[in-house]
């Protein structure tokens, strides 16, 4: 499936990321034990998505604004997760930017301020 490969890619090109299994969906952690990303191939819904976490108020105004592309995510949603559709068209640049600011919001500063 190319959106999970592509999804990889990214995750995978951040320091010290491993990834595995979390809820029988490829999940990426730092250092093996904060998650930044979780995939969702239609996970509780008819979606192919990702989940993770995001800045304060970033959710609320990206669903508000473009709910065809973001949603609040079971479990995780009242901790401010975003979730990012992977079923409609993709801005790959974007996802980047989601991907790098969830992995800088979980990662050790250390870590952090070599993807800034």
């Amino acid at each position: 499936m190319q959106q999970l490969e592509a999804l990889r890619k990214l995750c995978l090109a951040l320091p010290e990321t491993t990834e595995r299994l979390s809820h029988g969906e490829p999940t990426w952690f730092v250092r093996g034990k904060k998650t930044f990303v979780m995939f969702a191939d239609h996970h509780h819904d008819d979606m192919l998505a990702f989940w993770c976490p995001a800045p304060p108020g970033v959710q609320e105004e990206l669903v508000r604004t473009e709910p065809e592309r973001f949603f609040r995510p079971p479990y995780v949603g009242h901790r401010g997760w975003l979730g990012v559709r992977l079923d409609v068209d993709v801005d790959w640049a974007e996802v980047e930017r989601i991907v790098r600011e969830a992995y800088r919001l979980v990662a050790p500063k250390t870590l952090a301020a070599l993807v800034d």
